[in-house]
């Protein structure tokens, strides 16, 4: 019974130490592993966040009429270049009943006042020749008369007014033509003929006959996430790309971020807006869509690595990388590191061009054919 017992063990023995030398042999027949190495390059990074907005007018006024009625004619449309002072388009008016109505009985009340005073001056001319007034009274009458003979001229302009929206002697300053207030490009002009307008006052804003702006004044309006807010600053740089004009980069400067956030689908949002250098070749169109990235820090022709390379101390956090000495093997060479655009990050000390540096995806030697 002893000599099977020992006999088991013994072949357990063998077994295990014959498995262990198989698994050696097997481990040491395997390709060894071969890493990789990668050379810095000179590189233009670029550090950057990106903001999305649109194109639009550094001033833009909206033409509203100063009197209600219906648009009769209109005499310029979207695109169209106008001047201060030119006439846009003639507004119909619709007198109200009873504006005109008070403005009739104005003129009744003016001419029974004015009756009046021609009789009361001819009373005192009468009785200035008799010798029985003297000549003040005679002067009073007549101003009275005057300004009674006023008062019923005004009167019937006010009625014209009320009625027509102009009278004798101002018709180029009528309410009822609508003329630009500023020069520069129609951008739209939201009524047609037979449209109903409203006069712009006190209660009310009125109806928009067009939309006046000087496109040779563009800005970048956009909004940044509250994550990026505090990475930027005024006069930083902006490139501008915009979706309908591919291939081209416009350049302008940051000269605005909103002081207060706004909440936008569970984000604070803040807004910014970028003044756009003048462009002689590219007409833009406002209203455009577009993405304006902030210049955070530029740096051109510096010595770069990918980022994926760089490696920290787990003690000092301290940034290193390996270099190849020869036949695979590395040594730890310290590196100052500089700015990054994500991919790739400026090397400002601690390698050169001519370094080979250890690409940490170990790959297998591939068999030779």
């Amino acid at each position: 019974m002893k000599k099977s017992i020992t006999r088991i063990i013994l072949v357990l023995i063998v077994l295990t130490f014959g498995g262990a030398m198989y698994y050696l042999y097997q481990k040491n027949a395997e390709d060894p592993v071969v890493y990789e190495t990668e050379k810095p390059s000179k590189k233009n990074i670029v550090k950057k966040t990106v903001a999305t907005g649109s194109i639009l007018p550094l001033e833009e006024v909206l033409i509203k009429p100063n009197i209600s009625g219906v648009i009769e004619e209109i005499f310029v449309e979207g695109g169209d270049y106008v001047q201060s002072g030119d006439l846009l388009c003639r507004i119909k008016v619709v007198p109200n009943l009873n504006a005109l109505n008070d403005a009739r009985n104005a003129i009744d009340e003016s001419k029974i006042a004015l009756d009046d005073q021609r009789r009361n001056l001819q009373r005192q001319k009468g009785l200035f020749d008799k010798g029985v007034v003297s000549k003040v009274d005679l002067e009073r009458a007549q101003v009275n008369y005057d300004q009674a003979k006023q008062t019923y001229a005004a009167a019937n302009k006010n009625y014209d007014i009320v009625k027509t929206g102009t009278t004798k002697g101002f018709s180029n300053s009528a309410n009822t033509q609508i003329r630009a207030t500023v020069s520069g490009m129609v951008l739209e002009v939201p009524v047609e003929v037979g449209n109903q307008v409203i006069e712009s006052n006190t209660f009310n804003e009125g109806t928009t006959i067009a939309a006046i702006a000087d496109v040779e004044k563009m800005i970048f309006e956009g909004k940044v996430d509250e994550s990026e807010v505090g990475k930027i600053k005024e006069d930083l740089p902006l490139e501008i790309t915009v979706g309908a004009l591919e291939g081209k980069v416009f350049q302008a400067v940051l000269d605005y971020i909103a002081p207060k956030g706004k909440k936008e689908n569970g984000a604070v949002q803040f807004e910014i807006k970028g003044t756009m250098k003048k462009q002689d070749s590219v007409f833009i169109r406002a209203g455009l869509s577009a993405n304006a990235s902030v210049i955070l820090a530029k740096a051109d022709s510096v010595l770069a690595i990918k980022e994926a390379l760089v490696q920290f101390d787990d003690e000092t956090k301290k940034p290193f990388v390996e270099i190849e000495n020869g036949g695979q093997k590395f040594e730890r060479r310290d590196v100052e590191l500089g700015i990054s655009d994500g991919i790739f990050v400026e090397i400002k000390s601690g390698i050169n061009e001519e370094d080979h540096i250890k690409v940490w995806n170990a790959l297998e030697k591939e068999e030779d054919a």
